[in-house]
């Protein structure tokens, strides 16, 4: 179909005239040369063989031949050449009909089969082990080597792709920089001076101030305190009011007195009220 398409209002398809547009609208189902076409050409030439199917496909002789040992489940080591032979041929057969090229590769692998099945037909010649020869030993090892391949190369296409068949690049882009400073709003000026007055709060000063206590000085009040009285409870000694300084120099004063023997500490019974007294001197 060689006819420019922008002379479509010209070309009858059944006696009808063509609707094509001349104005490409966007709904062209394809272009030729260029030019949108609206509805399948009337003239169009498919060839027979355009399109072909191919149910399996090999890459090789020896995968033809692992295909037809496998499936039929075959001992590798004991090759039925007879009806492989005849499998073989008839797929030759029929790819030499549609590629002579591709054909070749596989009538030279035929030959060697039946080189094999009348090896096989003749008398076994024996070697120096007294053994058989055995005429399929080196296709069997062929078999063998390349199974081993195809296995080791379909685990590799497995791999992931990434670094095996491409890598990822990183590209750097130097780039100006340009400082942004955050927008302060009010609730951040809220949060920063809360956060000051909670830091001031932790902050306090402490005046300590020193406070002579002598304990000889509370030694003779408490003595003081004995003469005039034969029995004193312990806790009257002690006055909470002066706070608790006071209070320990009273009591190591007190420890002072009985250390020296000079007041007696004294209980009726168990869980009685504690009594001090002077301690009793004879005359």
């Amino acid at each position: 179909m060689t006819q420019n398409l922008s002379d479509a209002s010209q070309i009858t398809v059944e006696g009808q005239p063509d609707s094509t547009p001349n104005v490409v609208d966007g709904v062209a189902f394809a272009r030729l040369y260029g030019e949108p076409l609206f509805r399948m050409p009337s003239d169009l030439y498919i060839p027979p063989d355009a399109l072909e199917v191919f149910l399996e496909a090999f890459e090789g002789p020896l995968d033809l031949l692992l295909y037809l040992i496998r499936k039929q489940n075959f001992n590798i080591l004991d090759i039925p050449m007879a009806q492989v032979t005849l499998q073989y041929l008839e797929y030759v057969d029929q790819i030499r009909i549609t590629n002579l090229e591709l054909a070749a590769e596989y009538l030279l692998m035929a030959a060697m089969l039946i080189e094999i099945k009348s090896r096989m037909l003749l008398p076994s010649r024996k070697t120096d082990s007294d053994e058989a020869e055995d005429p399929r030993a080196e296709l069997v090892r062929r078999l063998l080597e390349y199974e081993q391949m195809k296995l080791a190369s379909r685990e590799i296409n497995e791999l992931p792709q990434l670094g095996r068949d491409f890598v990822r690049t990183q590209i750097y882009i130097e780039q100006s920089i340009v400082t942004r400073w955050p927008e302060v709003d009010v609730v951040d000026l809220q949060s920063a001076w809360a956060d000051v007055i909670k830091r001031a709060k932790l902050t306090q000063h402490h005046i300590i101030s020193r406070e002579e206590l002598s304990v000889r000085e509370h030694m003779t009040g408490i003595l003081r305190r004995l003469q005039s009285a034969r029995f004193v409870e312990f806790a009257e000694l002690f006055d909470p009011a002066r706070g608790v300084p006071v209070l320990v120099v009273n009591f190591i004063a007190l420890l002072e007195l009985a250390k020296e023997t000079l007041i007696e500490i004294t209980q009726a019974e168990p869980f009685a009220p504690i009594y001090v007294r002077l301690a009793y001197s004879p005359s």
